[in-house]
């Protein structure tokens, strides 16, 4: 099993940021995941905040094997040949090691104070899926056009190809049941979702049969969710061993309120067990 490290890049100076990326690295995380936000999500009052794509760019040179993904890309915060592009430059940087993972966006109070549209659910898968077959042809073809609802690209070649051929791993992050996880399974490499094991069991046997329904191997596809660290350790064992029973095979640990202390504790006592598992 995969396990990575969620470390919203917020609320810290940069170098406390590099800091702790290099921690998970060297702690044996197969993943350091930040979020994609421009203003603080968390805790009160203005703070530090770093873009997320050009923090993945910058942490690539900072860094040697982790990989790297933000939990997740925003779908109506740029248009999907900048992400391809932004893509690919970071997948070259790290040598591979990009995570490419998009979602619809979710809240609307920063769209507003910055800006930006931020249209109705439905609009907004809408735009993911347009987004994402943007983002596949031109990762892999050259003169790529399309032109939908939301976004148009016009004869458009990016070069280089990225290093994973034939793009990063594409994850989608999807809960719901008529248009979401319909996109994941016919179009994800990973998938993740939030909730207890009971839901997302139940949750990724619909990802199967959908997965089935459009001609695809629901194997092809890794399910990833959430695991909890401000619980005790035996709570966290037995939620990834449910996790892992279900099918999952990634799981995302977010940096724990209790520190850095209690981090420690969990990668000496924990960590390599479900890695093994």
């Amino acid at each position: 099993m995969e396990i990575g490290l969620e470390c919203s890049q917020q609320r810290m100076t940069f170098d406390e940021l590099v800091r702790r990326v290099r921690y998970a690295e060297d702690a044996g995380f197969d993943g350091w995941w930040g979020f994609d936000h421009f203003q603080p999500m968390y805790g009160e009052g203005p703070g530090e905040c770093f873009e997320g794509y050009t923090t993945m760019a910058a942490l690539a040179g900072v860094t040697t094997r982790i990989r790297l993904g933000l939990l997740v890309g925003g779908v109506t915060y740029r248009h999907p040949s900048m992400v391809a592009a932004e893509a690919i430059t970071i997948d070259h940087a790290s040598h591979g090691r990009l995570e490419l993972a998009l979602g619809s966006a979710w809240f609307g109070p920063e769209h507003d104070a910055l800006g930006i549209a931020f249209p109705g659910t439905a609009e907004r898968l809408d735009m993911l899926d347009e987004a994402v077959q943007i983002i596949k042809g031109l990762c892999t073809t050259d003169g790529f056009s399309f032109s939908g609802e939301h976004w148009t690209v016009s004869d458009a070649t990016l070069r280089p190809r990225p290093v994973q051929a034939p793009h990063p791993r594409l994850w989608i992050a999807a809960t719901g049941e008529r248009r979401a996880l319909p996109l994941a399974a016919r179009e994800a490499d990973a998938w993740h979702s939030f909730g207890g094991p009971a839901e997302l069991a139940a949750r990724s046997a619909k990802l199967s049969a959908l997965a089935e329904a459009a001609g695809r191997d629901p194997a092809s596809i890794l399910r990833s969710a959430s695991l909890d660290l401000s619980q005790p350790f035996d709570a966290v064992r037995a939620d990834a061993d449910a996790l892992r029973a279900a099918g999952f095979g990634y799981l995302i640990c977010g940096w724990p309120s209790e520190g850095e202390p209690h981090l420690d504790r969990f990668v000496a006592e924990v960590l390599p067990d479900l890695q093994a598992g």
